[in-house]
């Protein structure tokens, strides 16, 4: 009997949704990369965090938190995600400008 393996990318949750999703992080990666090229180091700085942190950094932390708000935020009020999307929007915005 021949094991059923299905080849491709047909065994993910592939929507709209989850495309938007990883692609934003893919041109958040490329548009750090070209903001590294133009400019390198980083700008490192220690801030509210009480790290040095470079731009990097403050992404992973952005990344990080946003994806925290949206696990509480689904087990707190569940769908839809507009208020938590909006939460950590600015929460990456305060960690970039303060961090």
């Amino acid at each position: 009997m021949q094991p059923n393996i299905e080849w491709g990318l047909g065994w993910m949750a592939w929507t709209w949704q989850t495309a938007v999703f990883f692609g934003v992080i893919a041109v958040l990666l490329v548009l750090m990369g070209l903001w590294e090229w133009r400019s390198p180091g980083g700008s490192p700085r220690r801030g509210m965090l009480g790290l040095t942190t470079t731009r990097g950094d403050r992404l992973f932390i952005s990344l990080l938190a946003a994806g925290y708000i949206h696990l509480l935020w689904l087990a707190t009020f569940g769908a839809p995600l507009w208020g938590a999307s909006t939460i950590a929007i600015a929460v990456a915005w305060v960690v970039f400008r303060y961090a």
